[in-house]
Parts: C-alpha cells; sequence; structure tokens
C-alpha cells in the first residue's frame, strides 16, 4: 500500500502531467489556475471519463482529440445565475451606466460568460436604460459547451421566481416575464436580449485583446487563478478598456493586493466595481 504522502505526491505529478499534455496537445492553458481547484475538477472528470487514474485520463486526451470540447467543459466552472449579487446589478445601473450613456457607441465585454445567465441580466439592465441599441456586448468563454447554451438561452423554468426576486431587487423597473417565454419546464430568453450579443471563445490565460471596452464584467473567475494568471488577466483587462473604462469583479475578489490597483480607482467597494485612471 503506498503511503498517502507518497500518494499525495504521486497525484500531484499526475496533475502537472495532465495540464502540460493538454496545453501542448490542444493548447488550452489550466497551468496557472488554483491548485485546489483545478485537481478536484480533474479528478472529477477522471470519473466521468471513467479512467482508472489521472495518468489514464491523461492518455485519453493524448489520444482521443474528439473528448476535447468534454474535458474543457469539465475543467471550466459554468456556475452562473441571473443577476447574481443584485446589489452590484444596482450599482451598475446608478454608478456606471449613467457615465456609459454618454458614448455614441458602448462595447462591453462580459469574460467568463458560463451559461449565459449574467449576458442576459446586462441585457436587460442596457435596455431599461435605453441603452441596448447602442450597445455591443462581447461574450466570451473558453468553453464551447457554455458558449452553445448561452446562445440558446433556454434555462429551467424553477431558476425563474429567485431571478424574479433578485431582479426587482437589482432596481428591475417592469417583471421579468417581459424578458422570457415559458413553455412547460423550461423558460426561453428573449431573443431581443442577443440581437447585440457576440458570442466568441477566448481563453483569458493566452488570448489578447480583440476589443475596446467600455466596461469589462469578469466576476467569480479570478478566484480560480493564481497570482502570476491574475496580474496578466488584469493587465489584458487595462489596455482593453478604454481611458475612464470600468471594470466589474466578482464580490470575493479585488485589486488591492495586485500590482494592476495602481492603474485603477474604486467605484464601489462592496460592488467591487473599478474604473481605469484617465493617465494610465
Amino acid at each position: 500500500m503506498i503511503p498517502e504522502t507518497d500518494a499525495v505526491a504521486l497525484e500531484d505529478l499526475e496533475v502537472d502531467l495532465f495540464i502540460e499534455a493538454l496545453y501542448r496537445r490542444h493548447g488550452y492553458d489550466f497551468r496557472d489556475y488554483g491548485r485546489a481547484s483545478i485537481t478536484r475538477r480533474i479528478r472529477n472528470l477522471a470519473l466521468q471519463f471513467g479512467a482508472a487514474s489521472i495518468s489514464d485520463l491523461t492518455a485519453k486526451v493524448l489520444h482521443q482529440p474528439e473528448r476535447i470540447g468534454d474535458v474543457i467543459a469539465g475543467l471550466s466552472v459554468p456556475v452562473s445565475e441571473f443577476f447574481r449579487d443584485p446589489d452590484v446589478f444596482l450599482a451598475l445601473r446608478e454608478k456606471v451606466l449613467p457615465t456609459l450613456a454618454s458614448y455614441a457607441q458602448i462595447n462591453i465585454w462580459q469574460a467568463g460568460c458560463a451559461r449565459g445567465e449574467e449576458v442576459y441580466s446586462l441585457a436587460i439592465l442596457l435596455m431599461e436604460a435605453g441603452l441596448y441599441t447602442r450597445t455591443r456586448i462581447f461574450a466570451t468563454d473558453i468553453a464551447d459547451a457554455s458558449l452553445a447554451s448561452a446562445r440558446e438561452g433556454i434555462f429551467p423554468a424553477s431558476d425563474i421566481p429567485e431571478a424574479s426576486r433578485r431582479y426587482l431587487a437589482s432596481g428591475g423597473t417592469g417583471s421579468l416575464s417581459d424578458y422570457y417565454h415559458a413553455r412547460y419546464d423550461r423558460a426561453k430568453m428573449d431573443e431581443r436580449l442577443v440581437s447585440n450579443v457576440t458570442f466568441a471563445k477566448h481563453n483569458l490565460a493566452t488570448d489578447g485583446v480583440f476589443c475596446e471596452a467600455h466596461l469589462i464584467l469578469c466576476r467569480n473567475v479570478l478566484i480560480y487563478f493564481t497570482d502570476r494568471l491574475q496580474e496578466r488577466v488584469l493587465s489584458l483587462f487595462s489596455q482593453t478598456l478604454v481611458r475612464g473604462g470600468f471594470l466589474c469583479v466578482g464580490t470575493r475578489e479585488n485589486l488591492q493586493l495586485s500590482a494592476a490597483k495602481q492603474h485603477f480607482h474604486i467605484v464601489d467597494t462592496e460592488a467591487q466595481i473599478y474604473r481605469l485612471k484617465p493617465s494610465l
């Protein structure tokens, strides 16, 4: 029987080799993702694939390229909700959208859009502020499965009551039912909400700037990255934003210990909304 300390060290090596194989074979870079989180997801992926070990999973990744979509879906974190943290959306309504209204054309980057609930929530905010027709939302994610789900815009009807409560708490001016069509146990979001949305694949670990944005939302993503990758992503955001552009991160994330802090000033501490300094 392998001693526990040796088993931990062996698994750690297997995780290293899996991540390196995924990067060298398929170009997906998870090397700077938080270790505990990525290890847990790799273990779950091994079970999903029926692999006897992480080493066996690595062999499957190397020799079964047709399964890469399943691999990336299993390693990503597609957790999202409509109007998650309503106070954040209220702060966006009151402290960000009035400034964005001064622009003739508005570009927003939703980085790590997961299944799309936050994209639709943002579109509703913009519609109610009268800004949607002159806004382009770029919704990106690393996982094809998440992007496909977001494009489809179909969600369990059981999610709607709580989503409606959060919508009203976020300052919603109507009824959430104005924005979806219910049928049986599913709710289909109104097509108007994605008429100005571009869904695209983007890897925050390796890809670069692809648009000029007035607002970037990247919520509950940075917590899964190492400090080094966080700095890389925040630098990317600084390069992407227009002067005076806004950045909204998750409520458990902040820039206070980051080198990027010097480039931003805080707009709302609780909502974790920052603004790029004009002097950058």
